[in-house]
């Protein structure tokens, strides 16, 4: 893991997305069975559907997986059916929550300002905010990858993040789910792009806060993407649902 001296632990954290059922939460019993045997040098987190987030918080009542949200309404409550606030979110038991994914910014059509809304509400309820960012693969081919990136990085961190527990993601939308990553040389190049991004908005804080990867991590790439320069972590999707994967990109970290 080659990051700055002042990062804090790297974070790895798996997305579990519209997948999981009860049966599920023997996976996240075994990754905090093993992270307790052996403790990693990165925190773990998983990020499990609304419907397990309480249930596998009290599974992993005293581990020290953090279990988190995949994401939040901007408002602490109100009639917005069928969504779920930040504090609905702490109140289940989570700690972190994911916002600002490229599945809601393009399925949904989420705007930065949205993103920002969110966070505003995370930290509000004391969650510790994941905020995703990515290009899609007409915007690489453009070459526009850097300018979109570092453009809802702006856009999409509030003032309020000013020495706040946080992370960014940065997932390139064609690479999620596809197999595909960009070179290493291409991460490297964009997860540099988010550091001075970071530390022009929140000066040293800003160069301590973990960048993590995301975009089809898996064991056999995990070890590459981690040891990239400024790459403090990953945000891994299937790869997390199965322990034997995911504790293969942990022990990576």
């Amino acid at each position: 893991m080659t990051v700055s001296l002042t990062t804090p632990r790297p974070l790895i954290a798996g997305n579990w997305k519209m997948f999981g059922l009860e049966a599920s939460l023997d996976e996240a019993r075994a990754v905090a069975a093993a992270v307790a045997q052996a403790p990693p040098a990165a925190r773990v987190a998983i990020c499990p559907p609304a419907t397990l987030l309480h249930r596998m918080a009290d599974a992993l009542s005293g581990e020290s997986v953090i279990v988190g949200g995949q994401d939040c309404h901007a408002a602490p409550q109100g009639a917005y059916t069928g969504d779920i606030s930040a504090p609905m979110l702490a109140d289940a038991g989570a700690t972190l929550v994911i916002l600002g994914h490229s599945e809601r910014r393009g399925s949904y059509d989420e705007t930065c300002e949205e993103v920002s809304a969110k966070v505003l509400a995370a930290l509000a309820a004391g969650l510790e905010p994941v905020i995703c960012l990515g290009e899609t693969l007409a915007q690489r081919e453009a070459g526009q990858a850097e300018p979109i990136v570092t453009g809802q990085a702006r856009n999409s961190l509030p003032d309020d993040l000013s020495g706040q527990a946080f992370a960014v993601a940065y997932e390139p939308v064609w690479a999620i789910g596809t197999g595909l990553t960009p070179t290493i040389a291409d991460i490297a190049a964009i997860h540099a792009a988010i550091r001075a991004v970071l530390v022009e908005r929140f000066g040293d804080h800003g160069a301590s806060v973990p960048i993590l990867y995301g975009g089809s991590v898996k064991p056999e790439n995990a070890a590459e993407i981690l040891a990239t320069p400024e790459v403090g972590g990953a945000l891994v999707g299937g790869a997390s649902l199965k322990a034997k994967d995911f504790l293969a990109i942990i022990a990576a970290a």
